[in-house]
């Protein structure tokens, strides 16, 4: 019987098709699990928390830090030589009703011991919800800077990425604030909602450099709706170096306390009580190394000045602020909240705050910032108010709902 070669054409396609499936699937399983064995190092204790993390004490000098090929013979600075002049150790909370102070949620059910740093397990299924195996625990390259001296309304659609920030520009060796921690709503898994402090040095090209820290709640990067204390860091404006937390190799830690990625307890309620963590972001003038401490003196570790190329100098721009996603999925504003989701003219209670801004100084001092300026891309949908008064020094409120009657 003769066989017509063309009627086989779709079983061949179909074979070819099942095969290249079949090869990207067993790449893409060898590339999670060779991911998964290079964040979750060998732990002397694991501890289960209520949100469902698992918390790894993992040995100090076993950290993913030294995966990074400048880190592989670096002596671990075990604390800064210097702080800076003018420090006022702030308590992490503001609340006249509830004294509990602003912990970590896995604290409820153990600590990690001296000598080793707590580290959020990373799991099959957090991976897997990254675009790719490479993409996870990465920002977007597409204008995840707010980029105040232009307002692009073309980028600002193409990216999705809105702010509303308060920012100085100048020459900075460190950036402190208090700031309160709210769980906005995010409508959809593929946006986020931040908080953070920005250390900026270059131009807002490729050259990049960034240092990030503050709280997010991130559904693709977490896997749920929490609210998170997280950094990021980048040397190349997020194209290929840096990433959140401890998902590559360069951050440091030396604390034993506090896990980078983990959730905020307690949080602040409208019309309620209100919690604030303060964080400090310093250059040590002597090491040249980036510190970071949270609340009251818990010094977390440091970014080596190795990583980077502006910032092995000093920071041109410091921004405080929210950061929303707005994907425009249904061709409409998200209805993303940033910060308690309502626009600062609410004040206090009500509204996101950044307390006790402060830039460090040439001559290592903290002190209010000067020329303080403010930057939103679309001011009825998320805004921002800068103010100053005795008690909070220098401060903003800031964020909003997202989609509104005036944010279509």
């Amino acid at each position: 019987m003769e066989v017509n070669r063309f009627s086989l054409l779709p079983v061949v396609v179909l074979c070819a098709l099942t095969a290249a499936r079949f090869s990207y699937a067993a790449g893409n399983k060898a590339d999670v699990v060779k991911h998964l064995n290079r964040f979750n190092k060998p732990s002397v204790k694991s501890i289960k928390s209520p949100d469902g993390d698992v918390i790894d004490c993992v040995h100090i000098s076993h950290q993913s830090a030294f995966d990074h090929p400048s880190l592989k013979n670096h002596e671990i600075q075990m604390r800064p030589n210097y702080h800076p002049e003018g420090m006022n150790y702030e308590s992490m909370k503001i609340s006249s009703e509830n004294q509990r102070p602003i912990t970590q949620l896995w604290h409820v059910n153990g600590n990690c011991p001296k000598g080793t740093i707590p580290v959020r397990r990373t799991r099959k299924k957090d991976i897997l919800r990254a675009s790719s195996v490479k993409k996870y625990g990465r920002k977007s390259s597409l204008s995840t800077v707010a980029h105040p001296d232009s307002i692009d309304l073309d980028l600002i659609n193409q990216s999705g990425h809105q702010h509303a920030i308060a920012y100085v520009e100048g020459e900075f060796f460190g950036a402190k604030a208090t700031m309160n921690v709210w769980d906005p709503q995010i409508q959809q898994t593929n946006e986020f909602s931040l908080s953070q402090i920005w250390l900026l040095g270059g131009s807002f090209a490729s050259d990049l450099n960034s240092i990030e820290a503050g709280w997010q709640v991130s559904p693709d990067l977490y896997g749920d709706n929490n609210t998170r204390f997280f950094t990021y860091w980048t040397s190349d404006a997020y194209q290929s170096t840096g990433c959140y937390n401890l998902l590559c190799s360069g951050f440091i830690q030396i604390n034993n306390e506090i896990a980078l990625g983990a959730s905020i307890s307690p949080i602040s309620k409208y019309h309620s009580s209100q919690y604030d963590i303060s964080l400090l972001i310093w250059k040590d003038p002597e090491q040249g190394n980036w510190w970071m401490q949270f609340g009251n003196g818990k010094v977390l570790g440091y970014w080596p000045g190795s990583l980077f190329s502006y910032l092995t100098d000093s920071a041109s721009m410091i921004q405080w602020g929210g950061e929303v996603v707005n994907s425009a999925s249904d061709g409409q504003h998200t209805t993303t909240q940033m910060g308690s989701g309502h626009f600062p003219e609410e004040g206090f209670g009500k509204s996101s705050y950044f307390r006790n801004v402060q830039i460090v100084d040439g001559s290592n001092s903290l002190r209010a910032p000067k020329d303080i300026a403010t930057f939103t891309e679309q001011p009825n949908c998320y805004d921002v108010q800068m103010g100053r008064n005795d008690g909070w020094g220098s401060y903003i409120y800031y964020g909003g709902p997202g989609r509104n009657p005036n944010c279509p």
